[in-house]
């Protein structure tokens, strides 16, 4: 079986968590964030688990990650 190459567009903006899940960035929160609050800033901030539906092509995008 031949190595899989990981797709590194995906390994710059996801990452996996100890249990295998595919975890995310939030967007919105590069500029005009003068017109946010601060609480939407904050959860912006945190990154978030990324959708079920997506979770398997997810995972064989970064397989060694």
């Amino acid at each position: 079986m031949p190595k899989l190459k990981t797709h590194k567009g995906a390994a710059k903006r996801f990452k996996k968590t100890g249990t295998g899940k595919v975890v995310r960035r939030h967007s919105g929160a590069r500029h005009i964030l003068t017109s946010k609050s601060r609480s939407r800033k904050r959860k912006l901030a945190k990154s978030a688990v990324a959708d079920e539906t997506n979770q398997g092509e997810l995972r064989r995008m970064i397989p060694y990650a």
